[in-house]
């Protein structure tokens, strides 16, 4: 009891002043038997009985003859604590590899960041002079953020990872593969009132700090140190800085580099558009030839930084770090540069092209799935958008437009071809895992787009595409083939830490010296957070036999339904009326008679006359209103099982009289598997919308089916659209489909639930202006012509194209 209240107190409890007054009770402490009575002499048993992770230290940094105070930890201190974690001894990485996709080891295979070739070309240069040691990529992140809604207070967190741990562990906060490295100071230097001066001393003090925080990793990079992994194994480790993660004012930051331009390569910035013009990243020797002439004087130093195309640093952090290249280190940005870049750009373009009013009407009639969230008030009114909703915008933002009139009745095809080639981009560059022939898909996807990107200028939207964000699309290839994929390296992991790390630790304070405070209350934290793993660990709880796999883009994923029906007995009479299985019984009936004749080849005559034999022995069946899919931890890495898709098929429900409370149905369109077909590709696929999902009792199942042939647990009444044609439409790449009619009416058929592969979505075929009567709940039973989204996840993006 003593431990959990502990343990409660400070992960999940109420503030230490309220966790005081609980215990200040009389008898709460006796009675729950504590060894502590409030939460100053908690903290003191955690300060000085429980190990943590490094302590932070506060020092001060001088610029400009001003002093600045500085919180951090030892480096590294903080990597021997990830590389020697026992979590994580199971999935280290100690060497680099080369992965191929086909045996004659033609089409080279990039996923962590082991697969690289930054890994293995600085392993050369390591082994010439120490030979066998072991590389641990240090991986640094910065990024400003606010801790307070009103105030404008803010912190600088600096974050630490490794490449040695597997990126599917390192993206998870819950893994604790990420730790704060420090604080970096906030100040605006408002006592400097030159601007000029001012931005020259802001950016002295960032690379001051961040100095002071890696220096260390000079002489361990160069001279290397024993370290021992959580398996108790000794190495030789050399820890390189190898990549810098931030945003593009961080990545401007970091590199010396004048706004506008771009912080890797030489290009001008008039130039930024082109898709064709040569670039070459910049000449670090010349830069760091530069930065040595500040002994020299100090107008030579400002002239040589000038000619080598940075800005004056007063010793760059990066200036003395062994085999690093800044320019190069510097990773590719989903979050900033694609989602809150390129797709915010483009969503104004299109609602100035288009028309808010048409765009916002359309999205308020697209039918519901599992993956899409519905805007029904539209996107075009929105502000502030994250990174989450630019993303989920994007997975219906090329159906909507399709048909749709342009001003002067412009050919929407280029504009089509444009925005497909930025999302085919964007869910490119995003692969788990990428080879040499998915990165020439990634580079034509963004050739569609500069090909077919002057409609935005014949519409009047844009003068010109010198945008600093989309030239960084140009280096995503190459970039991947250095450090692996980009979710090796993507600012959306530690957006997600700042909650953890900054945010939940201001609001722990008393907003007095705080960061003294922050470091406080994380440190207790991270030590009650240890201590509850050494507890499981001692009492085995969670067993676990690692077996490791390479990521793939493989749809692993277990179907599910409830243990027990959502109805045990719907009437078949309410199964047409209330969920529009129309033909239930005559489809069920075809169903059992090809059953009980699999040896035979029917006709649909002879079909029809077997059914017409049919008779069924009950009135009512259990019926299931969804189907969910839930992952499967394909990797070895601990991962829990979580809902990845879903399909429902209920009826509406009626509200009451005195409340809005109405349940409208719902009926999905899932893809269905013939049987034939396969992981990729749509053949031997077909959409259907689910109507409903039963079981037959096991008696009723002995008396229709003979026993070896008897029918699955769960089956499906599915009513058909019409089969996928040859190939998409070379406009979107979408696939166009339609109800499938016999004689005036809907064809319908029942099958067993396991053939259903997964959820699909369609987009209604709107014509140039969105019928009105529309609406979200009513659209799927309106609307006769359908495209298949193929952009509601990376599965879909992969199969139904």
């Amino acid at each position: 009891m003593d431990w959990e209240v502990a343990q409660w107190a400070k992960l999940r409890g109420p503030s230490s002043t309220a966790f005081s007054d609980l215990l200040s009770i009389d008898g709460v402490s006796e009675r729950l038997g504590l060894s502590y009575k409030n939460a100053r002499e908690l903290n003191s048993i955690i300060d000085t009985q429980l190990p943590g992770r490094p302590r932070f230290r506060c020092e001060q940094v001088v610029v400009a003859g001003e002093a600045f105070d500085i919180f951090y930890r030892d480096i590294l201190e903080c990597i021997k604590d990830l590389y020697g974690n026992p979590d994580f001894a199971d999935f280290l990485v100690f060497a680099p590899e080369r992965h191929y996709t086909d045996a004659d080891k033609t089409v080279r295979y990039f996923g962590d960041m082991h697969t690289g070739k930054w890994w293995w070309s600085t392993q050369k240069k390591l082994d010439k002079q120490r030979p066998g040691a072991t590389i641990v990529p240090v991986i640094i992140s910065t990024d400003k953020t606010q801790v307070t809604v009103f105030r404008n207070k803010t912190a600088y967190p600096v974050y630490l990872t490794i490449g040695n741990i597997p990126k599917e562990i390192r993206r998870k906060p819950s893994r604790r593969a990420q730790i704060l490295l420090g604080y970096l100071p906030t100040t605006r230097l408002e006592h400097i009132t030159n601007k000029a001066s001012r931005r020259r001393s802001a950016a002295n003090l960032y690379h001051a700090c961040m100095s002071r925080i890696l220096s260390p990793l000079e002489k361990a990079g160069l001279d290397g140190l024993v370290m021992q992994s959580g398996d108790g194994v000794s190495r030789h480790c050399h820890p390189l800085f190898a990549c810098f993660v931030g945003d593009y004012p961080e990545q401007l930051l970091a590199t010396g580099i004048k706004t506008t331009e771009c912080p890797k390569c030489d290009i001008p910035p008039d130039e930024l558009e082109s898709s064709t013009t040569p670039f070459e990243i910049r000449d670090f020797d010349a830069v760091l030839e530069a930065l040595a002439t500040i002994d020299i004087g100090a107008l030579e130093f400002v002239q040589a930084c000038r000619e080598a195309g940075i800005k004056p640093i007063v010793h760059p952090f990066w200036e003395k770090l062994p085999y690093v290249n800044i320019f190069q280190a510097v990773t590719p940005d989903v979050l900033h540069q694609l989602y809150q870049g390129l797709v915010k750009h483009l969503l104004g373009w299109l609602a100035e092209a288009c028309g808010s009013a048409e765009i916002d009407a359309r999205c308020r009639r697209l039918p519901p799935n599992h993956q899409i969230r519905l805007f029904m008030k539209g996107i075009t009114s929105l502000s502030r958008l994250s990174g989450t909703e630019h993303a989920q915008i994007c997975r219906f933002l090329l159906g909507i437009i399709i048909d749709i009139r342009l001003p002067g009745n412009l050919d929407p095809a280029r504009l089509l071809r444009a925005v497909r080639g930025l999302l085919d981009f964007l869910y490119l560059a995003q692969y788990p895992c990428h080879s040499s022939d998915t990165l020439s898909l990634l580079d034509e996807a963004l050739a569609l787009f500069h090909d077919n990107k002057q409609i935005f200028v014949d519409l009047g939207i844009r003068n010109n595409f010198n945008l600093p964000k989309l030239h960084a699309t140009r280096h995503y290839a190459s970039m991947i083939r250095l450090y692996g994929t980009t979710d090796n390296y993507n600012t959306e992991y530690t957006e997600r830490l700042h909650i953890d790390f900054t945010k939940d630790a201001y609001r722990a304070t008393n907003h007095k010296d705080e960061f003294a405070q922050m470091t406080r209350w994380l440190e207790r934290k991270e030590k009650i957070v240890r201590h509850d793993k050494f507890i499981r660990w001692q009492l085995n709880i969670n067993p676990f036999t690692h077996h490791p796999h390479p990521p793939d883009l493989s749809f692993r994923r277990t179907q599910t339904l409830t243990k027990h029906p959502s109805a045990k007995a719907v009437p078949i009479q309410r199964l047409i009326s209330d969920y529009g299985a129309i033909y239930f019984r005559e489809a069920l009936a075809r169903y059992i008679a090809q059953q009980n004749h699999l040896n035979e080849t029917l006709s649909r005559r002879r079909l029809e006359d077997l059914a017409a034999n049919v008779v069924l022995p009950f009135r009512s069946v259990a019926v299931h209103h969804k189907i969910k899919w839930v992952s499967v931890d394909a990797q070895g890495h601990r991962d829990p099982c979580v809902t990845v898709d879903s399909v429902h098929a209920k009826p509406g429900r009626a509200g009451s009289s005195q409340r809005d409370d109405a349940v409208p149905a719902r009926f999905d369109t899932a893809l269905v598997n013939d049987g034939t077909g396969d992981s990729v590709g749509v053949k031997g696929y077909r959409v259907g919308q689910i109507r409903t999902i039963f079981s037959i009792q096991q008696r009723d199942a002995l008396s229709l089916f003979p026993p070896t042939s008897q029918p699955p647990k769960h089956l499906a009444y599915i009513e058909w659209f019409t089969p996928f044609s040859s190939t998409p439409d070379s406009r979107h790449g979408m696939y166009k489909i339609s109800r499938f009619i016999r004689s005036g009416e809907r064809v319908a058929s029942v099958i067993p639930v396991s053939n259903i592969a997964r959820s699909v979505h369609l987009i209604p075929k709107f014509g140039p202006v969105a019928p009105r009567h529309w609406t979200s709940n009513t659209v799927l039973e309106e609307c006769d012509t359908f495209f298949v989204n193929c952009y509601i996840d990376r599965h879909s993006f992969v199969a139904l194209r």
